[in-house]
């Protein structure tokens, strides 16, 4: 089967890989130079299933208003005269009670434990590195508050056979020893030795270059203009290299899949919220992280990266905007000065932003749409660089007629209906 990948993001790349591997003729289109040269560029490195749950919970809208008067909040909401921002945002709020929660958070885990395996497989049969480290994630929490309210997530991760270890103030600073200098800040952590850090960037280059290898055709600096469809189906993709024609097509577009989507009449209630992060140079290895630290106070992930610290957080709803805020660096900034003073750089600094493709319930948009030939692969939000092998996979599948390995049917479009 011919199969068009629209986005060459780790999303459309990881479903372009998996694709080729099951035999089909794959080509991914995607407006910039390279791979992963957007929201898969500078994101925090974690891979993280641990760690994989909806924004929506109970108290978050309490919390959101904390968070939004907070010098260094880990929300900012910057209201515009668009209709597809509130609606998202009033179908999040509908999400913030317990039984929902419950329910996209059961949804999320098992994709996001499936792709952590197909990651590591993969990982081994293609020989890639891209400074991974399988050193767990740390919760960090300040405030002995914070550790008290764990009992909830704990019980989800018992309830999904997670690994999990409770510590306390020792224990945070076994595990990563650099916090020793601040140890007064911390209350405790809750450590998730499953998870997994490394350079989504440098994954998806090396990743597309073994697609190629298989047989991929890349398609860079070419812009998608619209899907052309009749009643049987999409007949082609309009583009700046002219029409392209495929058996079917793949929308992994991220923030950007609806803006596609919409002139089919087809809506999906996925909006771009934007993230910050920093790259800095480390300074002291023994200073630095082991790992990744998630400053549950800023809500900011510390990550080693190699020679580098990655310090990424902030949901911004600003809708499409690009534009970079002093005062979202000075958060990142804040987080990795107070827990990891020595360990950076941080005059040789890189600052960048990203857009992060949410669902108003969590999990992300895989599966079939209501042409037959039109599949989605996007909305993953935080979680893109967690769930994209086994999304991949997932979406590969489905293509390909064979039943996932895991139950995917509640991450398809018809769970709105």
């Amino acid at each position: 089967m011919k199969v068009l990948v629209l986005g060459g993001g780790v999303i459309g790349v990881t479903t372009a890989y998996y694709l080729a591997n099951s035999g089909h003729e794959v080509t991914v289109v995607d407006r910039q130079a390279a791979p992963a040269l957007e929201t898969s560029f500078a994101n925090a490195g974690e891979v993280s299933p641990g760690y994989a749950s909806p924004w929506a919970g109970p108290g978050v809208p309490i919390k959101a208003i904390k968070w939004l008067l907070m010098r260094h909040g880990p929300l900012v909401i910057r209201p515009k005269l668009d209709p597809a921002m509130w609606a998202w945002l009033i179908r999040m709020l509908r999400n913030c009670t317990s039984a929902r929660y419950a329910v996209n958070k059961s949804r999320m885990i098992p994709l996001a434990e499936y792709s952590r395996d197909c990651l590591r497989a993969l990982r081994v049969r293609e020989a890639i590195h891209y400074d991974e480290r399988s050193r767990g994630t740390l919760q960090l929490f300040r405030a002995q508050a914070q550790l008290d309210g764990t009992a909830g997530d704990i019980a989800v991760l018992k309830q999904y056979g997670v690994p999990y270890q409770l510590l306390d103030r020792d224990g945070c600073v076994g595990a990563e020893p650099a916090l020793a200098a601040v140890k007064h800040r911390i209350a405790g952590g809750l450590l998730l030795p499953q998870d997994e850090t490394g350079d989504c960037h440098m994954f998806t280059q090396a990743l597309a270059a073994r697609a190629a290898d298989l047989g991929v055709r890349f398609l860079f600096g070419t812009t998608i203009e619209r899907l052309q469809a009749d009643a049987t189906g999409v007949a082609s993709a309009a583009t700046s290299a002219g029409l392209l024609r495929a058996d079917a097509y793949v929308v992994a577009l991220g923030s950007w899949s609806p803006l596609l989507l919409r002139p089919l009449g087809i809506a999906i209630p996925v909006y771009p919220v934007k993230g910050y992060s920093i790259t800095v140079p480390i300074a002291d290895p023994l200073a630095a992280p082991v790992s990744t630290v998630m400053d549950e106070s800023y809500k900011v992930a510390i990550t080693r990266l190699g020679d580098r610290i990655r310090v990424g957080g902030t949901a911004e709803v600003s809708g499409y905007s690009d534009r970079l805020y002093p005062a979202r660096r000075a958060t990142l900034d804040h987080s990795l000065t107070e827990l990891f003073p020595r360990g950076g750089k941080l005059a040789d600094a890189t600052f960048w932003s990203g857009l992060r493709p949410m669902t108003p319930d969590g999990p992300p948009l895989i599966g079939a749409t209501r042409f037959a030939n039109l599949h989605l692969n996007t909305g993953h939000g935080t979680l893109g660089w967690t769930m994209a092998c086994g999304s991949g996979r997932v979406l590969s599948d489905l293509l390909s007629g064979r039943s996932p390995e895991i139950d995917a049917s509640d991450l398809a479009l018809t769970r709105y209906q």
